[in-house]
């Protein structure tokens, strides 16, 4: 059987209402750099799942009434990293859900802790040359830089999470797919049981 073939299978299932008993009320947690896709895969991902979408940067920039360069710029970035963890620990109260996070929130140890309690972590990983392609647009030759420094201190860290996704040229449909494949596993769904 192919890999295609095994993953249909298991596809057919594993389906939102098998998976979402077994949530209860944890989070689909999705970690990874800027430019994986975790916005317009979690969206998709929720949809299909029938449960809420929440991006954790817009929820932080709501809550402090700024932007998050404008939090970086008035405050600094350890300013920002402990609101962002406070904004991230009353989201995971809110479960089910699909939790885009920031791609920095998940080097802070007790967010990781709470994030393993109270959810199932998504690492969406991306090749170094898939992010500076998406990321290219915003025409921010620092932000390529930070990218390149970042990305060997967080993948270690990412490489943590529950399920791993690589995130690619592909439709997101199909990452979506995947991830639901991927749950299985950390839900307890055997194979075959539906």
């Amino acid at each position: 059987m192919t890999d295609n073939a095994i993953q249909n299978d298991v596809n057919a299932t594993v389906s939102a209402a098998t998976i979402l008993p077994l949530l209860a009320r944890r989070s689909i947690v999705l970690v990874g750099m800027m430019g994986v896709g975790k916005s317009s895969v979690g969206r998709r991902l929720a949809a299909r799942l029938a449960i809420p979408f929440v991006d954790a940067d817009t929820e932080i920039e709501t809550a402090a009434g700024m932007t998050i360069p404008e939090i970086f710029d008035k405050h600094g970035e350890n300013y920002f990293r402990s609101g962002e963890a406070r904004v991230i620990a009353r989201l995971l109260d809110n479960g089910p859900q699909v939790l885009a996070t920031g791609g920095g929130s998940i080097m802070d140890q007790s967010t990781r802790d709470l994030i393993h309690i109270n959810g199932i972590s998504v690492w969406l990983k991306a090749d170094l040359d898939v992010l500076l392609k998406r990321t290219k647009r915003r025409n921010d030759r620092p932000l390529a830089d930070k990218i390149r420094d970042l990305l060997p201190a967080r993948e270690p860290v990412y490489a943590l999470s529950d399920i791993i996704v690589q995130s690619r040229d592909e439709p997101h449909d199909t990452i979506v797919d995947e991830i639901i494949a991927k749950l299985a596993k950390p839900l307890g769904i055997a194979e075959g049981n539906s």
